[in-house]
């Protein structure tokens, strides 16, 4: 096995490293901070934004997601003309476990309120979020291939975060989600947005996966 050698004299002092020095699977594209914005969105070519056959597999990172409104869905939508029309048909599949704050209620089911089929609608990622001043909702959202002329364009997703039943009850829900767009054009474009109102505050982290 071949030995690996640095000329830098300190760690510190290192400023690239060998070709042949993993650096970790995901790649950090970009960072958008929601600042009561009505959507965040990530469009290939548009400020660092890469969505194309770089990697096969892009990861979006939700940190914080604060919605405006309360009892709000936060909800996302892909494009194949670069953001101007947010409207890929989806199939897709959603259910969710779920636990009251108080312990009055658990349960783990499917939910047909959040699925699609061959629908142009946006896909609920998170639903029924709270906006509390300590709610917020974490998690995740792969998208596979997007650049693809031959497939269909398959997502999942996981998250957590604090829910109402209309200001009842608050509950915490980890929510699953999975699909696929239904067309062969390279998906270059994704928009992310809470059914009413803004998202107020939170951190959107796009990554590519080696």
């Amino acid at each position: 096995m071949a030995l690996i050698s640095v000329s830098n004299n300190a760690l510190s002092d290192i400023s690239t490293l060998p070709a042949s020095i993993p650096t970790g699977s995901l790649t950090l594209i970009k960072s958008i901070t929601a600042s009561a914005s009505a959507n965040i969105s990530f469009v290939h070519g548009t400020d660092g934004v890469v969505l194309d056959g770089t990697y096969l597999s892009y990861v979006f990172k939700f940190i914080n997601i604060h919605p405006s409104g309360s009892n709000v869905n936060f909800q996302m939508n892909l494009s194949i003309d670069s953001g101007s029309n947010y409207n890929v048909t989806k199939t897709t599949t959603f259910f969710r476990a779920i636990h009251a704050e108080n312990d009055s209620f658990d349960n783990l089911g499917y939910r047909t309120g959040e699925d699609l089929a061959q629908s142009t609608d946006f896909q609920p990622i998170m639903y029924s979020m709270d906006n509390d001043n300590d709610s917020n909702g974490n998690g995740f959202l792969q998208l596979f291939n997007p650049s693809s002329t031959t497939f269909v364009k398959h997502f999942i997703s996981n998250c957590s975060g604090t829910a109402n039943d209309g200001g009842i009850n608050r509950y915490d829900i980890n929510y699953f989600g999975a699909g696929y767009g239904n067309t062969t054009s390279a998906v270059n474009a994704i928009r992310f947005q809470m059914s009413s109102g803004n998202i107020d505050d939170g951190i959107i982290k796009l990554y590519g996966v080696k």
